[in-house]
C-alpha cells in the first residue's frame, strides 16, 4: 500500500528532471565532416546553462528555456560588412539586427557555424569563449581584418 502512495511522487520527481528535445532545423551542410569535429567537442555546459538534446545533426542547444543554439553547416562567410570579433580562438561576424538576441557566424571557416544567444539570459562573451573551443576545429581559410 505504501508503494502505491510513493510511486506517483517518484514518477513526478523523475519527470521534472527531463527537458524536451529542442527543435532546430539543420543547415544545408550539417553532414560535413567538419561539423562532426565541432559537435563532438561541444561543452555540456556554457554560461551556467546545461546542454540540451536537439532534433538535428550538426546542432546544439543550452538552457531551459533555451537561451543558446548552435547550427553547423552553413556556407562560409569570407566577406562581410558586419562587425567581426575574435573569441574562443574563432573570428565571428556579429548580427545585432534582432537585439537582444544576437547571431554570431564563424568567419572564414568551412563549414560555417551560427551561434544564437539571448543576451537577456546569458553573456555572449562567455558563450563564444566556450563554444569557440569546439568551433576552432573547423577548417580556417581566412581571418578578420583589423
Amino acid at each position: 500500500m505504501k508503494l502505491l502512495k510513493v510511486l506517483p511522487l517518484l514518477l513526478a520527481l523523475t519527470l521534472t528532471g527531463c527537458s524536451a528535445t529542442v527543435i532546430i532545423d539543420p543547415a544545408a551542410n550539417a553532414n560535413d565532416p567538419g561539423c562532426a569535429e565541432v559537435i563532438v567537442r561541444l561543452p555540456q555546459q556554457t554560461a551556467e546553462q546545461p546542454r540540451r538534446t536537439t532534433s538535428s545533426q550538426g546542432t546544439g542547444a543550452w538552457g531551459n528555456p533555451t537561451s543558446i543554439t548552435l547550427t553547423c553547416g552553413l556556407e562560409p562567410i569570407m566577406v562581410s560588412d558586419l562587425t567581426c570579433i575574435t573569441a574562443g580562438g574563432v573570428d565571428w561576424v556579429v548580427d545585432e539586427s534582432q537585439k537582444p538576441t544576437y547571431k554570431f557566424i564563424s568567419f572564414g571557416r568551412t563549414p560555417a557555424t551560427l551561434v544564437t544567444i539571448d543576451s537577456t539570459k546569458v553573456s555572449g562573451a562567455t558563450v563564444l569563449e566556450d563554444l569557440g573551443q569546439a568551433v576552432q576545429f573547423s577548417k580556417q581559410t581566412k581571418k578578420c581584418l583589423g
